[in-house]
């Protein structure tokens, strides 16, 4: 059986040079927007917790 040998590189590298992307993305959440998502999952939270009892007050009148 004839195998395909590829010839030596001349660089002696294994794999080509990794370069920086030219586009680096940014992460531009501003502080407030965090200050809103923390004020929203309190509130949903309460919301939750209120159905939750008036569910268990409805409960113990049966």
């Amino acid at each position: 059986m004839g195998l395909a040998v590829r010839e030596a590189s001349t660089t002696g590298l294994i794999r080509p040079q990794m370069r920086f992307p030219r586009i680096v993305r940014i992460n531009r959440t501003s502080p407030q927007e965090f200050a809103m998502a923390d004020l929203a999952f309190v509130l949903v939270t309460i919301a939750g917790f209120a159905l939750v009892a008036l569910a268990a007050k409805g409960v113990t009148k049966l």
